[in-house]
């Protein structure tokens, strides 16, 4: 039998820890610095709207959630 995927909150959360580990390769610079925190900022978001939109209190309100760790994805796909 096959493995079960992991559900998009833990794939999502995984995704921001790797993020984390990873900031330490960027050099500590003022731009460097900048880049990361915004990398961090966005990574982590992500599984936040993700959770928030698997709360969320009506379809429209499910949509909107989603469509922001989207945002959030691709701006982190962007400072990547």
């Amino acid at each position: 039998m096959a493995d079960k995927p992991m559900d998009i909150r833990e794939r999502t959360f995984q995704f921001g820890l790797e993020i984390i580990k990873s900031i330490d390769k960027i050099p500590h610079t003022r731009a460097g610095n900048a880049i990361a925190n915004q990398l961090i900022r966005s990574a982590t978001s992500i599984g936040a709207n993700a959770q928030e939109a698997l709360a969320a209190s009506s379809k429209a309100d499910f949509i909107y959630k989603t469509n922001i760790a989207l945002c959030e994805a691709r701006e982190t796909q962007y400072w990547i």
